[in-house]
């Protein structure tokens, strides 16, 4: 057992409140700890993975990880710091979050290792038959408003209103800590900051039924160094599912951190160690047009996430687009990744039969209106400037079947920064 994991997170900025005596409860056992995620999309997104990092840097301390996917609390949705009610989920739902989320964690945590092998719950087992009138004398009793009421997440939330739903949801959250206490001797809670509140509620329950000792361990919540919310771009969330962001947009996220905020995230979301990190940081400072440090934690992470293959096809993508990937690299780009390369560039559709007929560019250029006119399409031949699926062409270019990538389309590149794109239809 590792005995300094509070020292691997304090150095690595993944420490904002702790509880007194948690560290020498991490040093004395092998301690079970969990987090909860609420399940109200069938996704992860990046916002998730401080908490996640937490129970991995756990568990390869030698601790027990335990995560707890809220199908129970997911119905009703944490108030904390939030603005309004959120939407109700359905149990319908919420079963199909669980089961997409349970996958992702998969990448992350260890389910079988006989010694500290990771558990996934889901607090809807234990809450599905527990009758309101049993709950409230059992449970409801031992927790005053008074004490309720003290905590930050709900006096933000009186001026403008809360229900009694979404107050109810710190006692809930507060027996999945009990009952892990009870079912698994979980003496650990970890979340980000938000979460304090609802954790050292669980504490003082565990205390006041059982008389035990129970621990909160909170992360900082990630924000941009200019004040922007971490995690999200202009399309939404950065998600972990591939078919909401994409290898190649969610590679870009990471390469486009700020040289400040990527010191920061290197350390919480990858798993390189403290020397690692230093030698990068040096490279960087040396010369940073490189982004060595960007380039390091986009490809951690995305192997993470992702794998090892979608990672390269991340990188062969962005080579492509500021001109330096070579037709090879192209070919071997599979539709959704080209799609999400050239998101946002001119696309035009042509019949199949039309390229079987091996039409000269400069028609197809003109009919399709990727070009103006006949006119321009020949001048740029004739200057050199365009290519093919990366390759250059000359004025008699004719396109044809064997010019048709496996994604399906043809790239037309005019210059280093203009792209065209034609989608082949049948």
């Amino acid at each position: 057992m590792n005995q300094n994991l509070v020292n691997e997170l304090k150095w690595r900025g993944m420490i904002h409140d702790m509880m007194p005596g948690t560290e020498e409860q991490l040093t004395r056992e092998v301690t079970t700890a969990y987090v909860g995620i609420d399940p109200t999309a069938d996704s992860l997104h990046i916002g998730h993975l401080v908490s996640v990092m937490l129970l991995k840097h756990l568990q390869m301390a030698g601790h027990k990880p335990l995560a707890v996917v809220g199908g129970a609390t997911g119905m009703i949705g944490d108030p904390s710091f939030k603005a309004a009610e959120r939407k109700l989920l359905t149990a319908d739902e919420v079963q199909h979050n669980v089961a997409c989320i349970k996958k992702q964690l998969a990448k992350f945590l260890d389910f079988d290792n006989p010694v500290n092998g990771a558990e996934i719950l889901n607090n809807y087992d234990w809450m599905k038959d527990y009758l309101f009138l049993d709950f409230i004398r059992d449970v409801g009793k031992h927790i005053t408003v008074n004490y309720m009421m003290t905590k930050d997440s709900v006096k933000k939330r009186l001026e403008t209103g809360l229900s009694f739903t979404e107050f109810s949801y710190q006692l809930l959250q507060a027996y999945d800590f009990l009952t892990l206490y009870r079912t698994k001797g979980c003496k650990l809670q970890m979340g980000g900051s938000d979460q304090w509140g609802n954790i050292t509620t669980g504490t003082e329950l565990i205390r006041r039924m059982e008389g035990g000792e129970a621990y909160a361990l909170t992360c900082p919540l990630i924000t941009k160094a200019d004040g922007t919310k971490f995690g999200k771009t202009e399309g939404g969330n950065v998600w972990l599912d591939p078919t909401k962001t994409s290898p190649y947009k969610f590679y870009q996220f990471w390469l486009n951190c700020s040289d400040v905020d990527t010191a920061r995230y290197i350390r919480i979301f990858t798993l390189l160690s403290q020397d690692e990190i230093a030698a990068l940081q040096t490279e960087h400072e040396a010369a940073p047009e490189r982004r060595v440090l960007q380039k390091a934690l986009a490809k951690d992470i995305t192997v993470r996430v992702h794998s090892q293959r979608d990672y390269e096809a991340a990188v062969a993508a962005s080579e492509l687009l500021f001109g330096k990937g070579t037709a090879e690299q192209l070919a071997a780009l599979d539709r959704d990744t080209i799609l999400s390369v050239f998101e946002g560039v001119p696309q035009f559709a042509v019949s199949r039969s039309t390229i079987e007929q091996s039409k000269s560019l400069i028609d197809l250029a003109a009919e399709t209106g990727m070009f103006a006119s006949k006119g321009e399409i020949r001048r740029e031949l004739k200057q050199n400037s365009i290519s093919v699926n990366k390759t250059k062409v000359g004025e008699d270019c004719t396109l044809s079947v064997a010019d048709i990538l496996p994604c399906g389309s043809i790239l037309v590149q005019k210059g280093k920064k203009n792209y065209y794109l034609l989608n082949v239809e049948d």
